[in-house]
């Protein structure tokens, strides 16, 4: 009867763990995918697997900066409305080492977009951008909002004047009001890259490049010498200088 019992007890002890497995397996697949889901809808993830065990929130700007009014559903669209809260969660969690940004954005909503920039700018943990792609119009701010930037040999940057869709009133004051929101852009800019506020001026209303409009288009190693980004560079020397920030605690 003793030894008929001690089975039963090992037998039970043995099929637990299996149902134990099979938890721990569940547990897995939810959190896989909901990281998943939040890379698909949000373009963020963090990545924790790195030899340096070190903990980087990832953040992706990708197509058009949405702002207060919802772009077509066939447009690729970064929402403000979904970064500005995650960046506060990133400033929140102490775990959270540094953040990465990866832009190839075509520009968008000037207020979302400096929103997104001041916020990126205020944080107090080391931030990297890298341009792959292109960071054109109001992505030149967002691309210069962290500590340190890289664009790709064969990244570019579009810099022309403000534009505003739908109805414009020709009147003085509908002029003022363009160079009241072309300086926000031209002094966050100046004042979070190597570059002038009348140098960045001259690029903005340049008239020899584009055929149909204002502007300079900058490529690679062209915005690293007009003072715009730090380096050129890829993935590997971007996560590499923000392992490098973290490590000496620089910001």
């Amino acid at each position: 009867m003793g030894q008929s019992k001690n089975k039963k007890n090992h037998s039970g002890r043995e099929a637990g763990k299996p149902a134990r497995n099979q938890e721990e397996k569940r547990a897995e697949r939810e959190i896989e995918e909901k990281e998943d889901k939040k890379l698909e809808e949000f373009g963020q993830i963090t990545l924790d697997n790195n030899r340096k065990n070190r903990k980087i929130q990832l953040l992706t700007i990708i197509g058009e900066v949405e702002g207060h009014e919802n772009s077509s559903g066939s447009s690729k669209t970064t929402k403000y409305d979904h970064v500005l809260p995650r960046l506060a969660c990133i400033e929140d969690d102490a775990s959270v080492e540094g953040l990465l940004v990866l832009l190839n954005t075509s520009g968008g909503d000037v207020d979302a977009g400096l929103a997104i920039a001041e916020m990126i700018a205020s944080l107090s943990l080391p931030t990297v951008s890298l341009v792959l792609g292109g960071s054109h119009s109001i992505g030149v701010p967002l691309a210069v909002s962290t500590d340190y930037s890289f664009i790709v040999p064969s990244g570019t940057m579009m810099i022309h004047p403000v534009r505003m869709t739908g109805m414009v009133i020709g009147t003085a004051q509908t002029y003022e009001y363009f160079e009241m929101i072309q300086d926000r852009i031209l002094t966050f800019v100046s004042s979070h890259a190597h570059i002038a506020y009348d140098q960045l001026r001259d690029l903005m209303h340049n008239t020899k490049m584009l055929t149909r409009d204002l502007g300079t288009v900058l490529v690679g190693r062209e915005a690293v010498e007009t003072g715009l980004i730090n380096e050129v560079g890829g993935i590997r020397e971007a996560l590499g200088k923000l392992y490098e920030m973290i490590e000496k605690g620089e910001r």
